[in-house]
């Protein structure tokens, strides 16, 4: 495992270098490098560490918190096709993203939205397990999230229909959409400390995790809690996805399908899995914000745009798979 992660760290390491020098502005690598360590022109210094790296960090956070939240669902509901975008853990963060921009509670402090967010994402991990409980078939998982999301989804389209002028309505629509261009070090800092505190629950959720694998009863003859480790992965999903939403709107997909990825390189073992995600679901994301500024269109396509294009057909290939090896 130490193997694994020393290769994705360098692999982001490199993205970031590579998220430094792609963007609208002509900057050379030189410049870029010269800008990087705090030389060269005032211009370039700025365009390199207040616009490019704070959204190179935003990406990279955004996608490790969704890759690791989903790890942990997975991990704990004993379900692979378990997500935060899958689950309606999101989509109930964006809804309460929503109702803090549209009662105008953003405007009494910065973290509002942060924390309608997670408040939102809490109660919706709350709710599917009660409705689903752990070792709940994928069919019955699914449908919990697909209700989750709908009633989400109503909620915050009744939010968009009633906004009170066409210019929130157009914010909240492309807040929806997922982005994190024009992302500040301000963002990332407001949403770091959720960040932190949720990967510190999901990664001392681990142990048990790995014990859960074997069976409840089993676990606890292996002196491990379901009901601490459940509500470990509850506290760190809603920090880490809810957080994740206020900093760039809807990312979906990335959290489901980064597990899927590493889970063979680590055995299968739940706890082994959760860094690896996180290292990988960052660096896919980070990727897909380098691509996105490349593409050749009139207008940027949105992060969390690209992110389903890519993600929507992985889950159907592998919500097939697990449906035929079922049979």
């Amino acid at each position: 495992m130490k193997h694994l992660s020393l290769i994705l760290a360098l692999a982001c390491l490199f993205l970031f270098a590579l998220s430094a020098l792609v963007g609208s502005a002509d900057l050379g690598l030189d410049a870029t490098l010269s800008a990087l360590m705090g030389q060269g022109t005032e211009a370039a210094r700025i365009i390199v560490w207040e616009i490019r790296m704070p959204r190179a960090v935003a990406a990279f956070g955004v996608g490790a918190a969704l890759g690791l939240s989903g790890a942990g669902l997975q991990g704990l509901l004993q379900n692979p096709l378990a997500g935060p975008g899958v689950l309606g853990v999101s989509a109930f963060a964006s809804l309460g993203a929503v109702i803090a921009i549209y009662f105008g509670l953003a405007a009494a402090g910065s973290f509002a939205v942060p924390l309608a967010a997670i408040l939102f994402s809490a109660l919706a991990v709350a709710l599917l397990l009660f409705a689903s409980g752990r070792g709940a078939s994928t069919v019955t998982l699914l449908l919990v999230g697909i209700g989750l999301s709908s009633l989400a989804g109503a909620l915050t389209s009744l939010a968009l229909n009633l906004a009170p002028n066409p210019y929130s309505l157009s914010d909240l629509i492309n807040w929806m959409l997922g982005s994190v261009a024009n992302r500040s070090w301000m963002d990332v800092g407001i949403a770091m400390p959720a960040w932190v505190l949720g990967a510190v629950a999901v990664i001392m959720a681990g142990p048990s995790l790995r014990a859960l694998s074997l069976g409840e009863e089993t676990a606890a003859t292996l002196g491990a809690n379901p009901a601490r480790a459940r509500l470990l992965i509850i506290i760190g999903t809603s920090l880490l996805a809810g957080a994740s939403v206020a900093v760039a709107g809807t990312i979906g997909f990335v959290g489901m399908v980064a597990p899927h990825i590493v889970r063979p390189l680590v055995k299968h073992d739940p706890q082994r899995v959760l860094l690896p995600s996180a290292l990988v679901a960052g660096a896919m994301l980070l990727g897909a914000d380098v691509l996105i500024r490349v593409l050749p269109f009139a207008q940027e396509l949105k992060l969390g745009v690209a992110a389903a294009l890519f993600g929507a057909p992985v889950f159907i290939w592998l919500a097939a798979r697990l449906g035929g090896s079922a049979r």
